[in-house]
């Protein structure tokens, strides 16, 4: 089976190493091709637009930004709208609203393709490593044709209903990691004149009821952003997670909701941090730069 991976950007590159080192055959695009070419030496193909990737591939993964870029990719000049689809399985894996894989699925349905929505749980380590989770909307029988290329990328496959359904899921369960960004920063201000060695202190967090997953996987990262070292690579950056704190804001209104006010409070602080200039920085450097910008002198 020939893969298309439509958009290489962190995620989009991890996926694509995972699915190369295992063996298969990968076609990649991106809007800035330097990205896509970056993975030739991996063994990808690049292909020059949207469009000749769909055409050359039985199943194309697509991870972009937002909706824009999904509208880009798909209906713009060469996107893969303009190619035969006749009977080629999409799997989109984007953090968006689910209403906009609804539309994208009936343009696809209208030019005889199927579509799974995929967004998937986790960083750029899970994917290489495989173990990102996935939640799924769409047709069972899509995916159970897709089954294979995603046991490959995910330890954990959650069909959740409908198309859409997975993009509802992923919003619901990347709010309250992302918000916890914002009360670590918080606790660490109550416990800061105490002076405990950072590396202790986040092992203490991480050994109580309030300690989620991510001080377990991050911790190491989080201790030294305490100490003053910035992590070397970004995982998960701090305006990806605000575009997905809008969205989830935008999706809880749409749903009758007046507001989420607790994410929306978190979002004005992490709006606050990217204004000096760190949007493109890793979350772990949310609860230290709040820290900074906040104490009182």
């Amino acid at each position: 089976m020939n893969i298309g991976i439509v958009g290489i950007g962190r995620m989009g590159a991890a996926i694509a190493e995972r699915l190369l080192k295992h063996g298969d055959k990968v076609t990649v695009w991106n809007r800035t091709r330097a990205k896509a070419e970056a993975l030739q030496a991996a063994g990808a193909t690049v292909a020059d637009t949207p469009a000749q990737l769909a055409r050359s591939c039985d199943l194309v993964l697509s991870i972009l930004t937002d909706a824009a870029a999904i509208t880009t990719a798909f209906e713009g000049r060469d996107g893969v709208l303009s190619a035969d689809l006749g009977g080629k399985l999409f799997v989109e894996m984007s953090t968006v609203r689910p209403e906009t894989e609804r539309a994208l699925a009936a343009q696809l349905q209208a030019r005889g393709a199927a579509l799974i929505d995929c967004p998937v749980g986790g960083t750029t380590g899970p994917a290489r490593e495989g173990k990102l989770l996935g939640f799924v909307g769409g047709e069972a029988a899509n995916l159970e044709r897709a089954r294979p290329v995603l046991e490959i990328l995910c330890r954990r496959i959650e069909h959740a209903g409908p198309v859409g359904a997975g993009a509802s899921l992923k919003l619901a369960i990347n709010l309250p990691l992302l918000v916890y960004w914002q009360a670590v920063g918080e606790a660490l201000a109550l416990c800061e004149p105490l002076g405990i060695e950072p590396a202790r202190l986040v092992s203490i967090f991480a050994d109580t009821s309030g300690g989620p997953n991510v001080l377990k996987t991050r911790g190491g990262m989080l201790a030294d952003a305490m100490r003053g070292v910035p992590p070397a690579s970004t995982t998960f950056n701090i305006d990806s997670i605000r575009k997905d704190m809008a969205t989830m804001i935008e999706e809880a209104r749409a749903l009758g909701y007046d507001e989420l006010p607790v994410t929306a409070r978190a979002l004005e602080c992490f709006d606050q941090v990217s204004r000096t200039g760190l949007g493109d920085g890793d979350a772990v450097m949310l609860p230290m730069t709040w820290l900074k910008q906040n104490r009182n002198q």
